[in-house]
């Protein structure tokens, strides 16, 4: 644990629910560290709202425990369980002058401190811009909230969207935040089944009032193909979860890289034409099998194995139908398949067997 400080940068954290979110904090928050330059003195306070402090033991952090009544208070009146991220960002500003609350699906490329450098008054700093908001006409935000906001002169089409894998304020602009609360608790009804309902409302509440910075070139927010950074992160922690402070813990941070792994491209022009002697339907199955057993040097590339499995598996069965388990055996001992995949390939058959069982 460590004492706040009112005068350091604040990071936040929201992480509950299931070992997997508060696996993906932890290692975001040593990725903080890594990358801090203690010998010039940078320093930043850490604090993690949580249902479990266990994970976070070892870690230079605040813990601040988070019952389940607390949390269900801040989601409602719907239960939007994403309200809950505007209401904790709204308490730490009133006690701090300046915070940033970050996803736990995200890991730092460069000093934390850079993100600090770019909360100002008058600015939000978020992750990422996402386009325009009349750019997706089909989008439930679009079709069941344009009117409304037009009407009363909060948005238009050239909104900018943004993603709020990272909310940076200071406690200057914290009013936008009473905005975005009170709009999620309006247009939920009307847009129940919209995901990004939070991060929508957050634009809105900022249109017009607030500059937009963002910051993925200090964060990497793995919302997409999040299975496979995941295993690089559970092969991190089970490699220095006793210990993740360590010089060599530490050094290895800088081995989970952004990248998805990739064969060269030699090896994958080979894999190509290998496919092309299978039936048709089998032939991305073949390849992404092939991507995910490819020895790559990095020790935490190759921990992705079974996720790329996994999504090549999830890939065919979305485009063709539930392939049966005799049907995948003779798939995978096609002879040019079975040749490529070689020792593997029986501990793919059983992985993908029970990952197939309904």
């Amino acid at each position: 644990m460590q004492s706040l400080s009112p005068s350091r940068p604040q990071l936040v954290y929201l992480a509950f629910g299931p070992s997997t979110y508060h696996q993906e904090a932890c290692f975001s928050i040593v990725s903080a560290l890594a990358h801090l330059d203690a010998a010039a003195g940078e320093a930043i306070d850490i604090q993690v709202f949580t249902d479990n402090p266990q994970p976070y033991d070892q870690l230079p952090v605040t813990v601040h425990l988070l019952d389940e009544a607390t949390r269900q208070a801040w989601n409602q009146p719907h239960g939007y369980h994403f309200r809950s991220k505007h209401v904790l960002m709204r308490q730490v500003l009133q006690q701090h002058p300046l915070a940033v609350l970050i996803d736990t699906d995200t890991f730092f490329r460069t000093s934390p401190l850079r993100l600090f450098q770019r909360v100002k008054s008058g600015t939000l700093l978020c992750n990422a811009f996402g386009g325009r908001y009349g750019e997706n006409q089909k989008c439930l935000l679009y079709k069941n909230l344009l009117t409304i906001l037009q009407d009363r002169g909060l948005a238009d089409c050239q909104m900018p969207l943004v993603n709020s894998g990272v909310i940076g304020l200071t406690a200057d602009d914290a009013g936008i935040l009473e905005h975005s609360i009170a709009m999620m608790d309006e247009f939920h009804p009307l847009a129940r089944a919209a995901y990004t309902l939070e991060e929508f409302c957050l634009a809105v509440a900022a249109y017009r009032t607030l500059a937009l910075a963002e910051c993925t070139d200090v964060i990497h927010h793995y919302w997409s193909r999040k299975a496979q950074f995941r295993a690089k992160i559970q092969a991190w922690l089970r490699k220095h979860g006793h210990q993740p402070l360590s010089a060599a813990a530490l050094a290895d941070v800088l081995l989970v890289n952004d990248q998805l792994p990739r064969p060269p491209t030699l090896q994958r022009l080979g894999y190509k034409a290998l496919s092309m002697t299978m039936p048709s339907r089998e032939r991305q199955f073949a390849r992404e099998l092939l991507y995910g057993s490819y020895p790559y040097p990095n020790e935490f590339d190759r921990a992705c194995a079974p996720a790329w499995w996994d999504k090549a598996l999830q890939n065919l069965n979305e485009r063709y139908g539930r392939m049966e388990p005799e049907q995948l055996r003779q798939c995978l001992r096609h002879p040019g398949l079975r040749l490529s995949l070689g020792a593997r390939r029986k501990d793919i058959e059983a992985h993908l067997l029970r990952a197939s069982q309904p």
